[in-house]
Parts: structure tokens; sequence; C-alpha cells
């Protein structure tokens, strides 16, 4: 049985009268009386009884009745439910560390101003990270720097970001307008980790050029690289946007590197299969607008 049979007893019921419902209902009186018929044979009761060109409820009549009524407002919850979801609901976004700390917040903060009945729950991590994520349906999408690896991963550019030499204001490079290439390979690096998308665009261009680099200290985080960095443990290449406030104040140098160039590309990422709600696609489409 299905919920059309449902609402069209409710309806003869509220009628009490044929003709009466299937006018209520847009439909022909034969086809109401066929729907009734199956009820009856599916149940192996008798809902009405017919007397004298009138109906009168039975017994199984009046208890279906209430069963009725339960499941089509029952129904009418759900549509409600689903629409009020469909409309806000939970949006699960990851976020490469990069892009958490210095690109997402002011999206976010766009987004909340004209859908505040969405919930936005963000997961920062690398990028092989939250790629494993979205796979394994524990987000729906992200916002990434690094290369994904599955061919099931959707990709959509977004905006470009570019990496700098930097190093402590006492350091050897402090002053120069540019560090030649081989210099690099004198220096100890202080690297993101891993699977980070910074790494990968540092490494990868590295070796493009025959570069070879001695790692000093391996951490997840930016904030930690400035920090070591301005000690003069060492250099590295982050992103520019890491460190234009530091750069601004002289607490450390960004440097550029005679023919070499560190840039990589922020993505929005999600699977293939995934269904993307309409807070989705809103928030998708605001960071396709707001490219910097």
């Amino acid at each position: 049985m299905t919920l059309r049979h449902y609402q069209i007893f409710v309806a003869v019921c509220d009628a009490m009268n044929m003709t009466a419902a299937a006018e209520s209902l847009f439909m022909s009186q034969p086809a109401v009386s066929q729907a009734i018929a199956e009820l009856e044979k599916n149940y192996e009761v008798r809902l009405f009884e017919r007397l004298s060109r009138k109906l009168y409820l039975t017994e199984a009549g009046e208890k279906l009745l209430g069963y009725a009524r339960h499941m089509l407002r029952m129904n009418d919850d759900v549509e409600k439910d689903m629409k009020l979801l469909r409309e806000s609901g939970t949006i699960r976004l990851g976020a490469s560390v990069t892009v958490g700390a210095y690109v997402l917040p002011r999206l976010v903060s766009a987004f909340k101003e004209e859908n505040r009945r969405t919930a936005v729950r963000v997961v920062e991590d690398n990028t092989r990270q939250i790629e494993h994520l979205i796979m394994t349906d524990q987000l729906d999408f992200g916002i990434v720097e690094g290369d994904t690896v599955s061919p099931d991963i959707v990709v959509h550019p977004l905006m470009d970001d570019e990496l700098t030499l930097v190093c402590a204001r006492t350091h050897r490079f402090a002053g120069l307008s540019a560090v030649m290439p081989e210099e690099l390979e004198k220096e100890d690096f202080i690297v993101r980790e891993k699977g980070s998308g910074t790494r990968k665009t540092f490494e990868d261009t590295m070796a493009l050029n025959g570069l070879s680099w001695r790692e000093a200290w391996t951490c997840n985080n930016a904030d930690t690289i400035r920090a070591a960095v301005a000690a003069g443990l060492g250099v590295s290449v982050i992103s520019a946007r890491a460190v234009a406030r530091d750069a601004a104040s002289g607490l450390l140098c960004a440097l550029p590197v005679k023919a070499l160039q560190f840039r990589r590309t922020f993505k929005i990422v999600y699977h293939k299969n995934k269904f993307l709600t309409v807070p989705m696609r809103k928030f998708m489409e605001l960071c396709m607008k707001s490219r910097a």
C-alpha cells in the first residue's frame, strides 16, 4: 500500500462520499473506489458499510483511519524536515592548513551572513588526510593546497598561492634582493609534514630544478615554522599569505629565489558521487566568486 491509498481513504472518511472525495482529490470516482477496494483486499477487511447509498465506517475502518492520519502527519513532518535540511542543514568542510588559517575564515564568515541557519563544521588537516575524510564520507568537500590522488575526486581550481623563501632578519640572506638557487643547498630547512601541499610544492620545485636540500625540522603548522625561522633555526618555503604580516613588520625576511617559482593552486575537492545540497552549492559558488 502507498501513501496515496491512505490519502484517498482519509478523504473518503472526511466526506463519507466517494464522489465528493474524488472531486476533492481531482480524481475520477472509479479510481477512488478502486483504491478503497485495494485497501480492503490487502487487509482482508471491510472498511465501509454501504447502506442505502450511504457510507458508514466499520470498526476496522475506524482503526485504519487513526493509523492513516498518523502516517500522513508523519509524512508531512518528514517533508518539512527534509526541506529544512535541504535548505539549511550542516556543511562538513575540510581545509588544508594554509587554507584554514588564511583563506577559509573570511569565506565562512561571508557565507554565514547570508545563511544563518546553516551550520559549518570545519576540519583542518593536510591534503592527504582531507582526501581520506572525503573518501570515507566524513567530510562533504574540502579546500586543499595539495594534489589529490583518487580518480573519484572531482577537482575545481580556486585560486593561486605563491610560496616564498623566508629567513630570520639576522640570516646571511637578509638584505639580498634575491637568492641564488644553489645557495639553498647549504641551508637547514624547516618544513611541513609529508602529505602537506606546501611540502609537496617545495619538494617538487626543488627536484625539478635538480636541487638537493637538508631537512632540519618537520612540523604541521605555519606558526611553528615562522617561530623557528625567526629564532634562526633554519629557513623555510611557505605561503606568502602566512608570512605577510611578519615580513611587513621586519620579524622575517621574505625573499625571491632567482629563476625559481614555488607556486600552487588551492582547489575545491569532493567525491564524484557526492550529493551536493543547496547550502553546499551556495558555499562553493561563494568561493568561486571570491577568488583572490
